[in-house]
């Protein structure tokens, strides 16, 4: 599913920042929601080595959606722990979501039905917002043991610092996303680039310019 060798989606007016894509089925409105915000991205094959996209100077680091059992992904759940380590601003959706969880260490399990749909509510819960969202994957996050999901102050300790999970779904509680308390690397297990869907989430690219406005290595 993935590319077979790097290509460049160019930003649209002036070039703010460059951001690095793993492409791990990738949709192309994902680099255009990045393009209208002035970002350059370098979209690279599943499994490229933390050392060989150094040379693009990344500003912030995405891993894509796309289908595949994430308790498989131990090379890209490697990459994703020096990405953490280095300090780049981080951010995954669906597939990447999973990944930057067992990143953190935690696990994965497979939904019995899975979440297929348009309509999927889901409560930040960090601000209490509930999003309706697009979704479409069979594998999902287990929460850490004893892990308060109805307490928006709940952490877990991780190699990076403590984490949170920051994201639940309304009809079945399953864990929709998680963060660095730093705010350093954040996902979810949906899809804020739907187009033929719900718009809800599209702030989410928003807050990963602010993030790499504020945090960005190479700037």
């Amino acid at each position: 599913m993935s590319t077979d060798s790097p290509y460049t989606i160019e930003a649209v007016g002036e070039k703010r920042y460059t951001v690095v894509a793993y492409d791990m089925g990738i949709k192309t409105a994902t680099p255009n929601h990045l393009a209208q915000r002035g970002v350059e991205t370098i979209v690279v094959p599943a499994n490229t080595a933390y050392e060989d996209i150094l040379q693009y100077k990344p500003d912030g680091v995405f891993i894509s959606n796309g289908p595949g059992d994430p308790a498989t992904a131990d090379t890209m759940v490697g990459i994703v722990r020096d990405i953490l380590a280095a300090k780049y601003p981080f951010f995954g959706i669906c597939f990447g979501n999973q990944i930057l969880g067992r990143a953190l260490g935690m696990d994965t399990y497979k939904l019995k039905f899975g979440h297929r749909g348009i309509n999927v509510p889901v409560r930040n819960q960090l601000t209490g917002k509930i999003d309706i969202t697009s979704q479409n994957h069979g594998f999902a996050l287990k929460a850490p043991e004893g892990y308060d999901l109805n307490s928006n102050d709940a952490e877990f300790a991780t190699d990076f610092g403590p984490a949170q999970v920051t994201h639940i779904c309304l009809n079945d509680d399953t864990v929709e996303g998680v963060a660095l308390r730093n705010g350093m690397a954040y996902s979810v297990q949906y899809h804020p680039e739907s187009a033929a869907g719900p718009h809800d989430a599209n702030p989410l690219f928003d807050q990963f310019i602010e993030l790499m406005t504020e945090k960005s290595p190479n700037k």
